[in-house]
C-alpha cells in the first residue's frame, strides 16, 4: 500500500474499532431502555461530546481557517444523510439487535461497506477496482451466512434482515456525508448528532417511551461519544483519502471489537457458520489493504474549498508570505495530466477507461 494511502486506512481501522464496540453494548443497555430512546441518546451523546470541542477550539484551539465551512449547498446533502443514517438506521438496528445475537450483529454491520460501495459505483460513478469487487463479493457472502437461521421457517433471520437494512440506510449516509466530506468534519457529525439525537427522543416521547435512569443516560451518552462521534469523525477523514467505497471496506474490520466483547460479554459461542463467515471477511478487508492503483489520468480545472497543505502535488498556488500549515479557502486547480498512485479521493473522483485501466500497476 502506498506510503500516502497509510493514514487514511489507519483512521478507517480505528473508526471500525470504535463503531465495533457499539452493537454487543448497545445490546447490553437495551435490557434497561426502548431502542427509539436509547438511539436519541447515543446521538446526542456524539453531537454534544463534538459541540464541546468545537466550543474549546474556538476558545482555545487552532486557526479557525484549518477547516472548510459548511455552505449551503451542503445541507440537502447533510439533512439527507441526518434522515438516512442518523434517524431511520440506528432505530432499525436496535430493533433488530433485540432478536439477534450480539456477535453475529457485529459481524452483519459489515455489510455497510457492500451497501456503500454498491451506492458509490452505481449512484455517484466512483471507480472501484477488480480487486475492491472481489472484496465486495466476500463480505456479502459473509453477510448471507450470517442470515441464515436454520431453525426458522423461511430459512433467514428476521432480526439479521433488519440489520441488513440498518447497512443500507448508513450506505446511503455515507455517500451523502462522501460529497461534503471536504468540509469541517467536527461540524458535520455534530450537526448530525444533535439533529439525529433530538429528532429520535422527540420520537420517544411521542410514543410513551420511558426515559431510563441517569445511569443509563450516561453510559449510553458516553458511548455515542465514541461509537458514533469519534468512530464518524475517523471516518469522513478516511473517506477524503480513500473514498466512500473503500473506505467502508476497511470499516467492515468493525466486528474485531464487537465479537470480542461479544463473547466477554454474553458468553456466545460462535457456530461454524460464524467462523465461516468471519474467515471471508477477513479475506475480503485483506483484497482492499493490497490494492495498487495508477494511471495517467487528467485533473479538470475546478475551483473548490477543502482543507490542505502544500506538498502533496495538488496545491500550488501561492500565499503571500508562505503558509506552511494545513488551511482552507477557496482555490483554483488549473488541469493537469500526470501519473502516480491515487484513491478516489477529493481530487481522484475521475472516471475510468479501459485505457486508464491498462496502466493500472496493480487491478482496476
Amino acid at each position: 500500500m502506498h506510503q500516502r494511502s497509510i493514514q487514511p486506512i489507519i483512521q478507517a481501522l480505528i473508526a471500525a474499532l470504535l463503531f465495533g464496540a457499539s452493537a454487543p453494548l448497545s445490546k447490553l443497555l437495551l435490557g434497561q431502555v426502548e431502542p427509539v430512546p436509547l438511539a436519541a441518546f447515543l446521538y446526542l451523546g456524539s453531537g454534544l461530546a463534538l459541540l464541546g470541542i468545537k466550543l474549546f477550539q474556538r476558545i482555545n484551539g487552532p486557526r479557525s481557517d484549518r477547516e472548510a465551512r459548511i455552505r449551503r449547498p451542503d445541507y440537502p446533502w447533510l439533512a439527507g444523510a441526518i434522515i438516512a443514517g442518523g434517524v431511520a438506521a440506528p432505530i432499525v438496528l436496535l430493533f433488530s439487535l433485540r432478536s439477534t445475537p450480539a456477535a453475529t450483529a457485529s459481524l452483519l454491520l459489515s455489510f455497510e461497506a457492500v451497501a456503500t460501495t454498491l451506492i458509490a459505483f452505481f449512484a455517484f460513478k466512483e471507480a472501484i477496482s477488480r480487486r475492491a469487487w472481489w472484496a465486495i463479493a466476500l463480505i456479502t457472502l459473509a453477510s448471507i451466512l450470517l442470515s441464515i437461521n436454520l431453525d426458522a421457517q423461511w430459512g433467514f433471520s428476521l432480526g439479521a434482515l433488519g440489520i441488513i437494512v440498518a447497512c443500507v440506510l448508513w450506505g446511503i449516509d455515507n455517500n451523502f456525508t462522501r460529497n461534503i466530506s471536504a468540509k469541517d468534519p467536527l461540524t458535520i457529525v455534530t450537526i448530525k448528532g444533535l439533529a439525529a439525537g433530538t429528532f429520535s427522543l422527540a420520537m420517544a416521547m411521542a410514543l410513551g417511551n420511558e426515559l431510563p435512569s441517569w445511569e443509563v443516560v450516561g453510559g449510553a451518552l458516553l458511548l455515542g461519544s465514541l461509537s458514533y462521534g469519534a468512530s464518524i469523525v475517523l471516518f469522513i477523514h478516511a473517506m477524503r483519502g480513500l473514498g466512500a467505497g473503500r473506505t467502508s471496506a476497511l470499516f467492515s474490520t468493525a466486528p474485531v471489537a464487537g465479537v470480542i466483547l461479544s463473547f466477554l460479554i454474553f458468553q456466545e459461542l460462535p457456530g461454524w457458520l460464524f467462523v465461516v463467515a468471519f474467515a471471508l471477511m477477513v479475506a475480503g478487508t485483506l483484497f482492499l489493504v493490497s490494492e495498487e492503483h495508477e494511471h495517467v489520468h487528467v485533473h479538470e480545472m475546478t475551483i473548490h474549498e477543502h482543507a490542505h497543505v502544500h506538498d502533496e502535488g495538488h496545491h500550488d498556488h501561492d500565499h503571500e508570505g508562505g503558509y506552511a500549515q494545513k488551511h482552507s479557502h477557496v482555490h483554483k486547480h488549473d488541469e493537469l495530466a500526470h501519473a502516480h498512485h491515487h484513491m478516489p479521493d477529493l481530487h481522484h473522483r475521475h472516471t475510468h477507461t479501459s485505457e486508464s485501466q491498462d496502466h493500472s500497476s496493480g487491478p482496476v
